[in-house]
């Protein structure tokens, strides 16, 4: 079996808890069901305060020992950690900008500690580019700004109470803008729309949210910076630490479970071919190895970036590079992986039953999620070509 590097997991997440998850997950996937008696079971443990520093009520985890836990978590419950890390990531962009004495965001960890919910409402149809741009209209009136478009994959959607978002100011057309804010659920201007009917991650039930001229007050504003690359400032760069190295752990602790079922499943699979179980067939060993190979490269990569990051190693205009390059190396990983654990398991896989369907579904969506492949590949080799992130490709 692979061994899980944790750091006192013991102490958040107990055996029995995280069993319980286990045995739930299954049936929020065949239901479509948000994961609410996980959900409540986390907010008891204090969970959902990882990253809260100690001084304001927190549990004061890094990046580092964040996504170690994620990474557990996600061991037994893959969707249930996914819709979490959306959550525990801001909380992870404000308490490093807290640690490194911008008390801009401290309200958001005060309100964490107070029980508030955050969750991502940055995904938006036409803008492959999420974070930097925008297809969501924010205009800025008196004491605020109101914002107006229609957000995917709203993370958490049946519990948040804060949605962060993100908009563009083009008040000044020459120098657009990007509006960070969080989105009170009690806020007049949004109506939620029921869309999560998906190929895997269902337990996560992340509707739409459409902005209709929203008001978001000044208070709630958490950056306004220029459009594009440019604006990668402090407060961005740690959303894709964040979120990103947060995402890539999720996967890799869903492609350890696989691995696992698949040399259990081969320990007692027989064969008319063979006199011993299949565990001694060649080829299935191949495979077996295939997959060992390939999470032994997974794990150091995220565990040194994240480290990287947690001890404040100065990579400079490099970092959105490493961060996003470690995101794709894990979930692409992590898709291998659980694609050749399903050709060991054999045809009892594709069963609901055997509970490695769902793994097959939830691990294909870790390369659709942000950064997906074409925006990895155009952020490293710009970085490494020493071109502009803004640049634009000239055809013809």
């Amino acid at each position: 079996m692979v061994t899980i590097t944790k750091r006192s997991v013991e102490n958040v997440l107990d055996s029995s808890m995280l069993e319980r998850f286990h045995a739930r997950a299954s049936t929020y996937d065949r239901e479509n069901r948000f994961f609410e008696e996980d959900f409540e079971e986390l907010r008891a443990a204090q969970y959902l305060l990882l990253p809260v520093p100690k001084e304001l009520g927190g549990l004061g985890f890094s990046l580092a020992e964040s996504c170690r836990e994620q990474r557990h978590l996600a061991y037994y419950a893959p969707a249930t950690a996914l819709a979490v890390n959306m959550h525990i990531y801001w909380l992870g962009v404000a308490a490093d900008l807290w640690r490194r004495g911008d008390r801009s965001l401290e309200w958001m960890l005060r309100e964490a500690v107070a029980g508030e919910v955050f969750a991502a409402g940055h995904a938006e149809s036409g803008n492959d580019i999420p974070i930097l741009l925008s297809t969501t209209k924010a205009e800025r009136v008196d004491g605020g700004y109101r914002f107006s478009g229609r957000k995917q994959f709203g993370s958490l959607t049946p519990v948040w109470s804060r949605l962060g978002i993100h908009g563009m100011d083009v008040g000044d057309p020459h120098h657009p803008k990007i509006v960070h804010a969080f989105l009170p659920r009690d806020s007049a201007g949004y109506i939620i729309k029921e869309t999560w009917d998906v190929l895997g991650m269902r337990a996560t039930r992340s509707d739409d949210t459409i902005l209709e001229n929203a008001f978001i007050p000044d208070h709630y504003v958490a950056r306004v910076v220029p459009a594009g690359g440019a604006g990668i400032d402090p407060f961005v760069l740690s959303i894709f630490a964040w979120g990103l190295l947060g995402f890539g752990n999720v996967y890799y602790g869903l492609a350890q479970r696989a691995l696992d079922i698949a040399i259990t499943s081969v320990k007692d699979k027989r064969s008319l071919a063979l006199t011993r179980p299949m565990a001694h067939h060649p080829e299935i060993q191949h495979t077996i190895a295939e997959m060992v190979i390939e999470l032994e490269s997974i794990g150091p990569h995220l565990d040194r970036i994240a480290e990287d990051w947690s001890n404040g190693v100065d990579h400079g205009a490099q970092w959105p590079s490493k961060i996003f390059a470690a995101k794709y190396r894990a979930v692409e990983g992590a898709w291998r992986v659980v694609d050749r654990g399903l050709d060991v398991f054999g045809g009892f896989g594709i069963f609901r039953s055997a509970g490695y369907e769902r793994l097959v579904r939830d691990a294909r969506l870790g390369r659709i999620h942000p950064a997906n492949s074409f925006l990895t590949h155009e952020v490293v080799a710009k970085t490494a070509l020493g071109i502009s992130l803004d640049d634009q490709p000239r055809w013809g």
